[in-house]
């Protein structure tokens, strides 16, 4: 499958792609929220591409544990400088992380081309309309709140994430720019997090681009007894692991030394 996105070629399965995140916020579990400072993102964001982002990721709510939501027009006055300016310096194509529809609407507007919904468009399922008639590209993410399944955890999965996929290509988003996301760190104890780390090549039956999030977080921190900043590592471990079984595109923080960690791991693979 092949994915025009933001004017640049996605071919899904020939390489690993990595998403660099920027985080606009004061609260980020992985201590890197920039806050309002705005100059210090962008060029966060500039320095991703130059050490190998494909694409940047831009989020103005914290999703940590325990975060403190905020209205979607501090949302917007949060990723609006940081969007504008990476969509027109950049040179690859800017996502915005939100699951509210007016964050969508003011991403789009500002060049956004890929939006991502942690919620997968359980919370606002007109995030899929809005893509669909801008063109842009949707990851949907697999979330819920409790830690609790009925029945087998990567069924239960694959069952939200299909069903999302199906809104989204209904709504009329190409399949090849619909991507889905098991949701790492969301709605899941920290052994569910492995267990779906060693069953991801199961996603596959999908049929659809996958994207693995696993980048600083805390069921890695738990395993090795380190905090968020320290977990480069544990990080590295895991989305080698998540190449060789089959992700499309890998989110991170550390772009540099995962791009190189990919390279290799998509040599093997």
């Amino acid at each position: 499958m092949i994915a025009d996105i933001g004017g640049r070629r996605f071919e899904w399965g020939t390489r690993t792609f990595v998403m660099g995140i920027v985080n606009v916020t004061p609260d980020s579990f992985s201590g890197d929220g920039l806050g309002s400072d705005h100059a210090a993102a962008v060029a966060q964001g500039l320095r991703m591409v130059s050490d190998g982002a494909d694409m940047l990721d831009v989020g103005g709510e914290s999703t940590r544990p325990g975060h403190v939501p905020v209205s979607a027009a501090e949302e917007i006055v949060r990723i609006e400088p940081v969007v504008s300016r990476l969509v027109r310096e950049s040179g690859v194509p800017v996502s915005v992380d939100t699951y509210k529809l007016e964050v969508a609407e003011a991403a789009v507007e500002l060049g956004a081309t890929i939006l991502n919904d942690i919620w997968g468009l359980t919370r606002s399922p007109e995030i899929a309309d809005l893509a669909a008639r801008k063109g842009c590209a949707l990851v949907v993410m697999h979330n819920q709140d409790g830690t609790d399944y009925a029945g087998d955890l990567l069924q239960e999965i694959k069952r939200c994430l299909k069903q999302a996929a199906e809104l989204a290509v209904g709504a009329g988003v190409p399949r090849q720019k619909v991507i889905v996301d098991p949701g790492i760190g969301f709605g899941k104890t920290a052994e569910q997090n492995w267990d779906v780390m060693r069953r991801l090549d199961e996603l596959d039956e999908l049929g659809l681009p996958i994207l693995v999030g696993t980048s600083r977080k805390s069921f890695i921190g738990k395993l090795l007894d380190l905090p968020a900043d320290q977990r480069i590592e544990g990080t590295l471990a895991t989305v080698v692991a998540s190449v060789l079984r089959g992700a499309d595109i890998v989110r991170v923080h550390d772009v540099l030394e995962i791009t190189r960690a990919v390279r290799v791991a998509d040599r093997m693979r």
